[in-house]
């Protein structure tokens, strides 16, 4: 160029590339599609070094420096790169999704369209007891009568509801009051434009084996275009956060009584960790529960 300035180009990865328009299947009838990606790797070390020029130029370079800025948590670089899906999901996982209010979403209106006959009906494995430990989770199987009696519920239940729905639509019933009727099993369908640290974020809480087994296998998908995309990043990622263990100033008080040679409860104990209730019993929660699974973790680093 005239002025002495390289020619600015859109990044793309040959890797990524090949996943724009894919349809990739979750659950009974959903899918996640990259639409569109802007930016990679290269983008977030330019976002990086624009306060101080050039600077190093090598890859590995480029790679300690992403490494530094996510370990950091120098955010604005990584917000440089936006990805742009179209998903398919449950009402149910849709209602979970939302509470991540980083991102710009436009949702399909049964205002105006009709919804289609589709329904989540897990497979009997994913059926079980509620967890005992997470009140927000599940647990062991349950009995294959109590499952298929569940199945076959939600089959009854959900055709009755969309029998009803194209009746009161054939009667006149307006589109905006007719979907009330549907139950969370029908699908939603959005697009879903984020950026690149919000999406970590994202990842962070739903690939967490706390996180409803559904919403996790979305985050599963979307966590392998982020791969292909930034895949320096997100090796970071992978290294700082998800493998990563975090304490608090108490949990700090606890190691430092640990490396003293004391034993996890007695350092719990000194830390203000309880591991008991009131009346005597061991708790299943709380912060020095927490805590002994950390130890646990670090004891076996080879199943982060």
């Amino acid at each position: 160029m005239a002025d002495g300035t390289a020619t600015m180009r859109r990044p793309t990865v040959p890797a990524a590339e090949t996943l724009i328009g894919v349809k990739r299947p979750v659950l009974s009838h959903g899918y996640i599609v990259l639409v569109d990606y802007m930016g990679n790797d290269a983008a977030i070390v330019q976002a990086a070094r624009v306060s101080y020029g050039q600077g190093t130029k090598t890859a590995r370079d480029d790679r300690g420096l992403i490494r530094y800025l996510l370990r950091h948590r120098h955010t604005t670089p990584f917000e440089m790169v936006e990805f742009k899906f179209l998903v398919r999901l449950p009402i149910y996982v849709a209602r979970q999704w939302v509470r991540h209010r980083s991102a710009s979403l436009n949702e399909v209106s049964y205002r105006y369209s009709i919804a289609p006959d589709e329904f989540d009906l897990p497979p009997a494995d994913d059926i079980r007891k509620q967890s005992g430990r997470n009140r927000q989770g599940r647990d062991e199987p349950l009995p294959a009568d109590v499952t298929e009696r569940f199945r076959s519920d939600l089959q009854r239940v959900s055709a009755d509801a969309y029998r009803a729905y194209t009746e009161a639509l054939e009667a006149g019933v307006a589109r905006e009051m007719a979907r009330l009727i549907l139950p969370l099993a029908y699908y939603t369908e959005w697009y879903w434009k984020i950026d690149l640290w919000n999406l970590l974020h994202f990842l962070s809480l739903r690939l967490d084996p706390h996180a409803q087994e559904e919403i996790r296998r979305y985050a599963a998908e979307i966590a392998e275009m982020v791969r292909a995309v930034c895949p320096v990043a997100y090796e970071a990622f992978e290294d700082f956060v998800l493998g990563g263990v975090g304490l608090t100033r108490l949990e700090l008080v606890a190691v430092g009584e640990l490396l003293r040679g004391a034993t996890p409860e007695a350092a719990c104990a000194t830390a203000g960790l309880p591991l008991t209730r009131d009346d005597g019993k061991p708790m299943t929660t709380g912060e020095g529960v927490e805590f002994l699974a950390k130890l646990e973790r670090l004891r076996t680093p080879a199943n982060l």
